[in-house]
């Protein structure tokens, strides 16, 4: 299976999401407040993460915080490689249940 196709795979199996797009990728939005959790970028994903499951991602080699334009790192965000593609579906899990807590878009 090609990276996309597992993270298709994953946005399929994951309760309370849906699917968006984010910086031109594909992306993963909570239902309950439309904030992305989950980022496919080139062929890696990229998830929020705080805390253990933070420090846990950028345990793993290759893994780093992700910096999407001229290396100006966003905070909170770890990419994590193709490599690791068998713990994607447990970040996931961690950037959901995470970005879940977080207030919601304010609607103008």
């Amino acid at each position: 299976m090609t990276p996309e196709e597992h993270y298709h795979q994953i946005a399929e199996l994951q309760a309370g999401i849906k699917k968006g797009k984010m910086f031109g990728a594909l992306c993963l939005k909570t239902e309950n407040n439309n904030k992305a959790a989950v980022l496919f970028w080139k062929n890696h994903m990229v998830f929020k993460l705080r805390g253990e499951a933070e420090a846990d991602a950028l345990s793993l080699d290759g893994t780093k915080v992700f910096a999407p334009s001229g290396g100006r790192e966003m905070k909170g965000w770890t990419l994590v490689p193709f490599d690791y593609v068998d713990r994607w579906p447990a970040f996931t899990q961690a950037a959901v249940d995470y970005v879940k807590t977080l207030e919601g878009n304010k609607k103008k």
